[in-house]
């Protein structure tokens, strides 16, 4: 867990070091589209996927191949990717004013019902890099399926300072 005086003291960028956290490089498109967008102290990143080094780390649907277990870390996974991004994007993650949203799309059977376990895999990366007065709500939905075969999409948009 989280000692979250600690984390409303530190930065994201010490956070991440004390918590031993190393980023993969950063992801690049698998299409024609940008993997962030500004306007004005708003950048959204879409597309988050569970890759590094553009191989998928999981594949398959929660509640089928994957257990939610399994789903869980690919979001976690999706998050370190999007950080990642965030980072080469603005240079620092300390630059970062809040999380304004948070989407997580679950690749699931028909029958799966944990959806909010899974996400929480993506929601709490955020509160251990940023802490929880940075922290949004979030929007989760399962989806037949998603690029590559992956579980997980995220996308998330961030406040930044000016």
């Amino acid at each position: 867990m989280v000692d979250r005086s600690k984390a409303r003291a530190a930065g994201a960028e010490q956070r991440l070091q004390d918590l031993g956290i190393t980023l993969p490089p950063p992801p690049t498109p698998f299409g024609a589209y940008v993997e962030a967008a500004r306007t004005g102290n708003l950048v959204f990143f879409g597309g988050m996927l569970p890759v590094v080094d553009r191989k998928p780390r999981y594949i398959g649907r929660v509640g089928g191949a994957l257990a939610a277990d399994d789903g869980r870390k690919a979001a976690e996974t999706a998050t370190l990717s999007a950080l990642s991004a965030a980072k080469n994007y603005l240079g620092s993650l300390d630059k970062v004013v809040r999380v304004v949203k948070l989407g997580v799309y679950i690749a699931t059977e028909g029958d799966f019902r944990d959806h909010p376990k899974v996400a929480d895999g993506a929601s709490e990366t955020l509160l251990k890099v940023f802490g929880e007065e940075r922290l949004s709500g979030r929007v989760v939905l399962g989806v037949a399926s998603l690029p590559l075969g992956v579980p997980i999409e995220l996308e998330l948009v961030l406040e930044i300072d000016a």
